[in-house]
């Protein structure tokens, strides 16, 4: 078992690493939509908070010697389902022709009132 850490990715405010890789597979912690150094009061609207979720998501990945081509699996946490076409949007920009499985799950309420949050594994080659 390797921990993966990145000053490219939010560092965690609490007891865990940024990703875990465990035979091949890279484990993401849920990422807000902050990036590293970033104020709460800058997270700014859904986009935004998505487009940093997913570059957080892609540095940790690039910090295991992986990419966002190798995601298995993604979790995204959303505070409020009608958000979801925007979150879709910019999710559809990163990913490109590549769809790995995928659940959505509408939650009330989301740490340091983050909109969105989003896990992931993925294959380290």
């Amino acid at each position: 078992m390797k921990i993966v850490e990145t000053e490219n990715a939010t560092t965690p405010a609490g007891h865990y690493a940024q990703a875990v890789v465990h035979r091949g597979v890279i484990h993401i912690s849920g990422q807000l939509g902050r990036l590293p150094g970033m104020d709460d009061a800058e997270a700014g609207d859904i986009e935004r908070q998505t487009s940093r979720c997913l570059d957080n998501i892609k540095a940790i990945l690039e910090a295991a010697g992986s990419s966002m081509d190798n995601l298995l699996k993604v979790s995204v946490y959303i505070s409020d389902i009608a958000l979801w076409p925007d979150v879709n949007t910019v999710y559809a920009r990163y990913l490109g022709d590549h769809k790995p499985a995928r659940v959505v799950v509408p939650v009330p309420n989301l740490h340091y009132n983050a909109l969105i949050e989003i896990e992931a594994m993925g294959a380290v080659p």
